[in-house]
C-alpha cells in the first residue's frame, strides 16, 4: 500500500509537500517545505491510539521526525486544520520535540465551548490557549520564503480552516479526492449550507492549485490518493461537477442520516480540544477517557 508520496512545487514560491498516509484511520500527515530555505510547517499530526486496547503510540509521529531529520528541515509550525473526530492530534507530542509553535484557526474557541458542555467540563479554559497561536481568516505567515495564508472553510466543524501555502492548499476535511465526494456535515456545528459555501470558496482558488486532503478511502480499492487540482475537482467530483447548493444540501444531508459516527469522535475531541494534549494522569499514574453516554443523537446504527 502507498503511504508516502512527494509532491514538488514547480518554482520558488511553491512548497515540496510530503503526504504520509496512515491506514488505521486513513488519514493523511503532511511536511509542507521551501527546498530554498530548509524550512517547513507539520500539517495534521497523527498521534497513534488503538481505541481495543487502549494504548497510545508516537510511530507516526516519529516517522515525521525522522524525514525531517533525514531532509535537514527546520520546523516552524505544527499546524491542525480543526480538532479531529478519527484521530488524536500529535501536535503537542512534536511540539516538545522540535520547540515549534503550534497553530489552529481561532474559530477552535467556539468547538471548545461547545464540547465542553458535551464532557461536562464547567472548568475548562475554552479560549484556545492550549495552542501558541490562533488563526484569524485572511491571516498571512510564512514556511520559509514561501508566503501562506488562512481560510476559514467551517461546514465539517465550526473551526475548519485551509491552509494556503504557495501553490499548495490543505483542505482537509472539506473535499476529498474527485472520485469520492465531500465531507460530511452533521457532526454538532456542522452544516451542509455551509460547508457548500466554504468548498465554493475553495474552488475559486487558481485551477492549477494542489488540494491536499486529509484522508482517503480507496473507494474500488485503489491505492490511497491524496492530490488534486481545483480543474479536477470541478470536473469530476460527483458531488460538484454540475451539482447546484440546493442539490448538494440534499445528497450530503441523506448520505449524513446513514453513516455511523467515527468510531472515535468521543474519544478524539477530549484530546483535540485540549491542543493533542492527553489527561492528566490520576492519582494512579494512569490516565482515563471520559466517554459521555447518549451524547450524540440521531447518530445511524452499524
Amino acid at each position: 500500500m502507498q503511504t508516502f508520496s512527494l509532491s514538488h512545487g514547480t518554482n520558488a514560491s511553491a512548497p515540496d509537500v510530503a503526504g504520509f498516509f496512515d491506514s488505521r484511520t486513513f488519514s493523511v500527515q503532511y511536511i509542507v517545505s521551501d527546498p530554498a530555505t530548509k524550512q517547513c510547517a507539520i500539517i495534521d499530526p497523527v498521534l497513534d491510539y488503538d481505541e481495543k486496547s487502549g494504548a497510545t503510540a508516537t510511530h507516526h509521529a516519529d516517522e515525521l521526525l525522522a524525514y525531517i531529520n533525514e531532509q535537514g528541515f527546520t520546523v516552524q509550525w505544527i499546524l491542525d486544520t480543526h480538532p479531529h473526530a478519527d484521530h488524536f492530534s500529535a501536535a503537542h507530542y512534536l511540539k516538545e520535540k522540535t520547540g515549534a509553535p503550534t497553530g489552529i484557526g481561532i474559530y477552535v474557541k467556539d468547538v471548545q465551548e461547545l464540547w465542553k458542555g458535551i464532557y461536562h467540563w464547567p472548568d475548562f479554559p475554552a479560549d484556545g490557549r492550549q495552542w501558541d497561536h490562533l488563526f484569524a481568516e485572511g491571516e498571512t505567515f510564512k514556511v520559509g520564503n514561501i508566503d501562506a495564508r488562512v481560510m476559514f472553510s467551517p461546514g465539517h466543524t465550526l473551526a475548519s480552516i485551509t491552509y494556503v501555502i504557495g501553490d499548495a492548499a490543505f483542505v482537509h476535511d472539506t473535499l476529498f479526492q474527485p472520485d469520492f465526494g465531500t465531507a460530511r456535515a452533521d457532526f454538532p456545528g456542522g452544516s451542509a449550507k455551509t460547508l457548500w459555501d466554504s468548498i465554493q470558496a475553495i474552488l475559486a482558488l487558481p485551477e492549477d492549485t494542489r488540494l491536499f486532503t486529509g484522508h482517503d478511502y480507496m473507494p474500488d480499492g485503489r491505492e490511497p490518493q491524496w492530490e488534486s487540482t481545483v480543474k479536477q475537482q470541478k470536473a469530476e467530483n460527483p458531488h460538484l461537477a454540475g451539482v447546484n447548493q440546493t442539490d448538494f444540501i440534499a445528497l450530503r444531508d441523506k448520505r449524513d442520516s446513514e453513516l455511523p459516527m467515527p468510531k472515535l469522535i468521543l474519544h478524539a475531541l477530549q484530546v483535540n480540544t485540549r491542543g493533542g494534549r492527553l489527561p492528566e494522569p490520576e492519582a494512579n499514574g494512569k490516565r482515563y477517557l471520559k466517554i459521555p453516554l447518549d451524547a450524540l443523537e440521531g447518530a445511524a446504527w452499524e
